[in-house]
């Protein structure tokens, strides 16, 4: 499960995703990547799911690069509790994402098996996405 190893403070506040991704926008490490079209919050299970899915999907080809991480602790309240009685306990880790952002990358394979794979992770994920190539500067 991915999560930070320690953080300052246990609970965080809620926040609002505003504008677009200015960082992380490109594709960096591989080949072909998956980029979000609208704002959300992925949880560190979905990020996990669609890892597996791909890395099951290329079969040890290739390289999968993880782009956003779980930073964010989301905390509830239990069932059937009155209002009041403080913050709930942070139930589980999710990474807020812009529109813009890669979330995954994929090298060292062909551009249609890739288009496949990150088809893959798409369905497991609660945001809009596309897949995008890299740009060479030449």
């Amino acid at each position: 499960m991915l999560m930070p190893k320690r953080v300052k403070h246990r609970k965080c506040q809620k926040g609002r995703i505003r504008g677009n991704a200015s960082r992380g926008n490109t594709v960096a490490f591989g080949d072909f990547g998956l980029q979000a079209l609208e704002m959300g919050r992925v949880t560190a299970r979905q990020i996990e799911a669609g890892r597996v899915a791909t890395s099951h999907f290329l079969q040890r080809e290739g390289r999968v690069y993880l782009r956003i991480f779980p930073h964010i602790p989301i905390s509830t309240k239990p069932l059937e509790t009155r209002m009041g009685k403080g913050k709930g306990e942070p139930e589980y880790w999710a990474a807020m994402v812009k529109p813009g952002t890669i979330i995954y990358e994929i090298g060292g394979v062909g551009e249609d098996i890739a288009k496949k794979a990150l088809l893959r992770v798409a369905h497991k994920l609660p945001v809009k996405t596309r897949f995008v190539a890299r740009r060479h500067s030449v």
